[in-house]
């Protein structure tokens, strides 16, 4: 299947998602009507969905939207209610270390930043909200990778191949693995010059009531600014953010 055929199944999808959105119940026919799409076609997308319970078939015959996509609207005001949440912790955090403070979750391979509490200084670091970054060249994605396991971590390494950013980014696996295990275990990690030469961050883990992940916090500064006594403030940030969101 070229992209523009999985393009097209895509939106095909959609439009028959969109359209059991907008009623309690349709038919195989009626479906067939409001999106335009051939029968056998709305038959063949709805199987699919199905399968992940995106839709239901009830007894009658009728489709309609099944609770598989709850997980995504559950998980989107999960993250909403986090960064409400994080951001005047944050701003207290920036205040008191004088650096800029960043909220990153994960998505597949690579951490996402998506808050900030940017620095007041002239010289600082400054993420964009939206910005990304593989995993391995992070303090954050180094604690991600860790908690997710070796086998994991090796999976990641072996998928990516461990790109070097600078000199100083871990390209071996056996490295990569043996600096996130021991940060996990002391419960918070650096990034030396990693992703970025002369820049250094230090970053914790926010769980939640029952220690799944939720995000990230971390503080990014010039390198010789860094200091390694503000893994207490995170730490102590995100054990408040963590209880906050039970």
């Amino acid at each position: 299947m070229n992209d523009t055929s999985s393009i097209q199944v895509i939106d095909r999808m959609v439009a028959v998602l969109d359209a059991l959105a907008s009623v309690d119940k349709a038919s195989l026919k009626q479906l067939a009507g409001m999106t335009g799409l051939h029968p056998s076609t709305a038959h063949r997308i709805l199987a699919a969905v199905a399968a992940h319970g995106w839709v239901v078939r009830s007894a009658d015959g009728g489709y309609q939207l099944g609770s598989g996509l709850s997980r995504y609207a559950r998980r989107t005001d999960q993250q909403d209610r986090l960064r409400q949440l994080a951001l005047p912790l944050m701003a207290a955090l920036r205040d008191q270390t004088g650096e800029t403070v960043n909220l990153v979750m994960r998505d597949g391979d690579e951490v996402v930043y998506t808050e900030r509490a940017v620095s007041r200084q002239m010289m600082r670091v400054e993420q964009m909200i939206g910005s990304r970054a593989p995993l391995h060249v992070t303090a954050v994605g180094k604690l991600m990778l860790a908690d997710a396991g070796r086998e994991a971590c090796m999976a990641y390494a072996e998928r990516t191949g461990l790109p070097g950013f600078t000199v100083h980014t871990l390209t071996s696996p056996t490295l990569l693995w043996q600096d996130a295990s021991r940060a996990l275990v002391r419960g918070y990690a650096f990034d030396n010059e990693e992703a970025e030469s002369g820049i250094g961050c230090i970053a914790v883990l926010v769980r939640d009531s029952e220690g799944r992940v939720l995000a990230g916090l971390s503080i990014s500064a010039p390198r010789e600014r860094r200091r390694d006594e503000w893994a207490g403030n995170l730490l102590e940030v995100a054990g408040r953010l963590s209880g906050q969101m039970g």
